[in-house]
């Protein structure tokens, strides 16, 4: 009795004819076709929230610290570097500013790379390296070193993972999730200043400044702990995408970046100094001006990113820019206390949604987001250069007329400027609509 078709089908089942050498009984085995793999989820679960905070964290301590320059400015004028200008004093601040963005060049294509954890395990050496050895520090090249250099290089590798990061978990809520985190930078510019202000009154400048570096390592090695790549590459990544030049709409943006930055620091960084030298405040209500703008930041950054889920980051950022803008005119005419808190805390909050939305931005311009910290890495390179000579040209402005009221203008036309460009964007983006999601 010879076998039944059924039986034939049973033995050759998963089998097909190789190729045909005249054998008819030759066959071989056929993989089973793998099942895809499942759609990655977004917005929801434990480890995507998780890297919101941990990406806090990165913000808490590459900003948060970049944002505390102002109470060192003013310690180093009034104690540490008497007899030096301010525009020479602020190159130390400016250029960590600068270094944060810069390395952005190189830290974006690391992190397509794959290598997130690393740059994040170095920062969180590195920064209370340089923490503590602008502890010991006595002259101003040893300051530049330590805390222009060690601290903008390290605070430049948490920067860009802390928001390239989060576009590979959130997308609905990507807005949201990116204000959260960058909430984090001002809530350090709250926490770090007055910090270093009570202990540097009672244990003096040194430990101080170490205390900082303390919280620093523990914070970021949280960040460590938690947070995890998503997506790893398939291919090498460049240091740059000159096609991205090619569109208009990311080249305007990266201008608007540039001359934006150019002006934007010149508040935080003089602000205090105005109120305390023009008699409108005494030195110690001056010192929390800065906190209270930091403070009202934090709002700032959560709820117009909150909105740009809804109706697109570009739609936010524009207004936010241009709100800006005006309270950097409206500087000139302030002199009175409830007129400079009013503004401190105002400008703040509507500055928030300046330097948390360009992230978002991006994200929304990048078609592969595999490509983001590339194209980050790019826009912040170039951002830099406004964050480097910004201040200094404040500062130069300031020791030549004696006067306020050029770095105030100078302020807000950049900021003004900034803001026309990006409206330029929103239009490039969509073209001639108001009623659409940009």
């Amino acid at each position: 009795m010879g076998p039944t078709d059924l039986d034939v089908e049973k033995v050759f089942a998963g089998r097909e004819p190789a190729q045909d050498d005249g054998n008819i009984n030759s066959f071989h085995t056929v993989d089973p076709v793998p099942d895809k793999e499942p759609e990655p989820e977004f917005d929801t679960g434990l480890k995507t929230w998780l890297q919101v905070l941990g990406s806090f964290f990165l913000f808490f301590n590459s900003w948060g610290i970049i944002n505390t320059w102002g109470a060192y400015q003013t310690y180093y004028e009034q104690e540490l570097l008497v007899g030096t200008s301010s525009s020479t004093i602020a190159w130390i601040g400016s250029l960590q500013s600068f270094l944060l963005m810069m390395v952005g060049v190189i830290t974006g294509p690391l992190f397509d790379a794959g290598h997130f954890r690393g740059l994040i395990t170095f920062a969180a050496f590195l920064l209370p390296f340089g923490l503590m050895m602008t502890s010991l520090a006595t002259n101003y090249w040893q300051l530049i070193l330590s805390q222009g250099v060690c601290i903008g290089l390290a605070a430049g590798c948490l920067f860009v993972p802390s928001v390239a990061i989060l576009p590979q978990y959130f997308r609905a809520k990507r807005g949201l999730a990116n204000g959260l985190a960058a909430s984090g930078s001002s809530i350090g510019g709250v926490v770090y200043p007055i910090m270093f202000d009570q202990l540097q009154k009672k244990v003096g400048f040194a430990w101080a400044t170490r205390a900082l570096g303390f919280v620093c390592f523990g914070t970021i090695c949280i960040s460590v702990s938690i947070m995890r790549q998503r997506f790893q590459p398939q291919e090498k990544r460049k240091l740059y995408q000159l096609s991205a030049l090619k569109e208009p709409a990311f080249t305007v943006f990266a201008i608007a970046m540039f001359i934006g930055f150019l002006g934007f620091y010149n508040f935080l960084f003089y602000v205090q100094s105005y109120a305390i030298e023009t008699g409108i405040v005494d030195s110690n209500l001056g010192f929390y001006l800065l906190s209270m703008l930091n403070a009202a930041s934090t709002f700032g950054r959560i709820a117009p990113n909150f909105l740009a889920d809804h109706v697109g980051p570009l739609n936010m950022l524009a207004p936010a820019v241009t709100i800006t803008a005006i309270l950097a005119f409206v500087w000139i005419r302030v002199h009175t206390v409830p007129g400079i808190i009013i503004l401190a805390v105002f400008y703040g909050f509507f500055s928030g949604g300046f330097v948390s939305l360009p992230p978002v931005v991006m994200a929304s311009m990048t078609p592969d987001v595999r490509n983001l910290g590339t194209r980050m890495g790019m826009v912040f390179a170039i951002t830099s250069i406004g964050l480097l000579i910004g201040t200094p040209i404040g500062g130069a402005i300031l020791t030549r007329t004696n006067q306020y009221i050029g770095v105030q203008l100078f302020t807000g036309c950049c900021i003004i400027t900034s803001a026309v460009l990006m409206t330029c964007v929103r239009f490039l983006r969509t073209g001639p609509k108001f009623h659409v999601k940009a």
